[in-house]
C-alpha cells in the first residue's frame, strides 16, 4: 500500500497574525477621552487623534472597526472613570452624605478650572449632538446618566435616614433634578469660561433641599 504524500506547503507570505499592543489601544482611548471632552464626537477627526498619539491609520483600524466603535470605547472608558470619581466622594464614610455631594461639585469645579474650561462632560457633549450620532449612542448616554442618578439618589437616601433630608423627599426625582441642572451648569461654565454657573447651581441646590 502506497503511503500518502503529505500536501506541499503553499508558497508565499506566512499567514497574517494579528499583533495586539494593549498600550497603543489604551493610548488611543485616553486621547479620545481628552479630545471628545473638548470637541465632541462629530467634529473630532480620527487623523487628529492618530497624530497626537503617533499611530498610523492602519494600526487604528486594527483596534477599532470604525470611528463609531472608537466612540463607544471612549464613552465606556469615560463612564467607568466618572463612576469611580463619584464613588470616591459619595461613598466616603468620613463625610456626611450631603457634604459628600457638595465636595463632588467642588472637585468638579476645580477640574474644569485646571483645564481652563475647555473640557466639559463627555456625556453632556455627546448629548448635545445626539441627533447627529450613530444609532445606539442615545441609549448608551441615557443609561450612563441613569447610573449617575442612582448613585446620587442612594447618597440622598442615606442623608434622609440620618435626618438631613425631609422624610417625604423623593430622592430619585431630586437626583434627576441634580443631574439636569449640573449638566446645564457645566455647559454654561464652558461657554463663559468661568465657574459662576457651577457655583450658582451648587449653592442654590443645597440651599433649597427639603429639611
Amino acid at each position: 500500500m502506497q503511503t500518502p504524500t503529505p500536501p506541499s506547503k503553499r508558497r508565499g507570505r506566512p499567514p497574517k497574525v494579528a499583533r495586539t499592543n494593549p498600550d497603543t489601544r489604551d493610548a488611543l482611548i485616553r486621547c479620545g477621552v481628552e479630545v471628545l471632552t473638548e470637541q465632541g464626537f462629530v467634529s473630532t477627526g480620527i487623523d487628529g487623534v492618530l497624530k497626537r498619539v503617533g499611530v498610523p491609520k492602519g494600526s487604528f483600524y486594527h483596534y477599532f472597526d470604525s470611528k463609531e466603535a472608537f466612540g463607544h470605547a471612549v464613552l465606556s472608558r469615560y463612564a467607568d472613570y466618572f463612576a469611580r470619581k463619584l464613588d470616591r466622594w459619595l461613598l466616603s464614610s468620613e463625610l456626611p452624605p450631603l457634604e459628600r455631594l457638595r465636595r463632588f461639585t467642588q472637585d468638579a469645579q476645580e477640574g474644569m478650572a485646571r483645564h481652563h474650561y475647555r473640557r466639559g462632560c463627555l456625556v453632556g457633549n455627546l448629548g448635545q449632538e445626539v441627533t447627529l450620532l450613530p444609532a445606539g449612542f442615545d441609549e448608551r448616554l441615557e443609561a450612563i446618566l441613569q447610573d449617575w442618578q442612582r448613585r446620587v439618589a442612594d447618597c440622598l437616601r442615606l442623608a434622609q435616614t440620618q435626618g438631613a433630608l425631609a422624610a417625604d423627599t423623593d430622592c430619585d426625582t431630586l437626583a434627576a433634578f441634580f443631574w439636569i441642572g449640573w449638566e446645564g451648569a457645566v455647559q454654561r461654565a464652558r461657554l463663559k469660561c468661568e465657574p459662576t454657573p457651577l457655583v450658582i447651581f451648587s449653592r442654590e441646590f443645597f440651599a433649597r433641599l427639603p429639611r
